[in-house]
């Protein structure tokens, strides 16, 4: 016997497995890629912690159906954030249930604990997923950690898996995954506010401001997950990296709709983008803030190229005066 499990990285995934290991069930995890994971690349450590949980990984790229067909028009809505979260779950449980026959596989399985999320692990979230998902005859979907207080599915009457030993989790405390996870030596696991960027504040802000002055693509998420993000006056967006790896990763982007702004090497400026359809006043003003990350004089003038052009500008006296154009 075969499963798929639904793998986050996170500690109940890595338990879900391990449950189904522990009855001896051969599983795959799955890790679908929709983009919007993490913003740094974490497949090492993916496939470290399914090993852990007794599990070879398999990556599994949805980028582009994702954003062409869930992200921007969810049948079931938002959550609080940009997070289309029974929508992404359905559509993830219907690629897993489409990967069966490939890896010759019969059931599939997921961490998620009822009450666990506010939004697609409630038991009328979880039917809306499965109906999504084209579950509701074939019945292929069990989740170990709380199956107990669920219906029993079809891998359970069939005995397909022990129903026995599975669990019947409930709510939102930790305190069993982490028992669980000390008994089996495991000291590898996020913290369960990890997850999602969709999810995240701050993340949502720059989706929502992004799709509000420009047409949104697979190739700009990279740039979304990076950097300070400024709107300027004109409508130009700017990006600014951070540290090291956000200049480095900057610097490898390929994106037409931006431009590259250069600072003379030795003045240690961020990498930094700049719509390319920026006006002149907002071209100006990404200068000033560019030079208010260096060690530049605010009485003096600086060179700084683009493409098309070279701009003189001085940085702002106070680097608190950018925050306004902040995203």
């Amino acid at each position: 016997m075969k499963a798929l499990a639904l793998f986050s990285g996170g500690l109940d995934s890595m338990l879900s497995i391990k449950l189904l290991r522990l009855q001896n069930i051969e599983v795959i995890a799955l890790h679908i890629d929709i983009g919007f994971n993490s913003k740094k690349d974490q497949l090492a450590t993916l496939a470290q912690r399914a090993n852990l949980a007794g599990a070879p990984l398999e990556v599994i790229d949805v980028r582009d159906t994702y954003v062409q067909d869930i992200l921007f028009s969810p049948k079931y809505g938002y959550g609080k954030q940009f997070n289309p979260c029974i929508d992404c779950h359905g559509f993830m449980f219907k690629v897993a249930k489409s990967l069966l026959a490939k890896y010759d596989a019969q059931f599939i399985v997921t961490g998620e604990v009822i009450g666990q999320r506010p939004m697609s692990q409630k038991r009328d979230g979880l039917m809306l997923v499965k109906r999504l998902a084209e579950d509701e005859e074939d019945d292929l979907i069990v989740r170990p950690l709380c199956a107990l207080i669920l219906n029993e599915t079809k891998p359970e009457k069939e005995g397909w898996i022990d129903r026995t030993k599975l669990l019947g989790l409930n709510g939102r405390g930790r305190s069993e995954q982490l028992r669980l996870a000390k008994e089996y030596g495991w000291e590898d696991y996020p913290s369960p506010a990890g997850g999602c960027l969709l999810t995240d504040v701050q993340f949502a802000q720059r989706m929502r401001d992004f799709i509000t002055y420009d047409t949104f693509g697979l190739e700009d998420v990279d740039i979304l997950k990076n950097g300070r993000h400024f709107r300027l006056p004109d409508g130009a967006k700017l990006v600014v990296g951070r540290d090291q790896r956000e200049n480095d990763l900057i610097d490898s982007l390929k994106n037409d709709k931006f431009t590259r702004l250069h600072v003379n090497e030795d003045m240690n400026a961020p990498s930094s983008l700049l719509s390319k359809n920026a006006t002149d006043a907002d071209m100006n003003e990404a200068c000033k803030i560019i030079l208010s990350f260096t060690k530049a004089s605010p009485f003096s003038h600086y060179k700084i190229a683009t493409e098309k052009s070279v701009i003189i500008a001085s940085p702002y006296a106070n680097r608190d005066d950018a925050k306004v154009f902040l995203i």
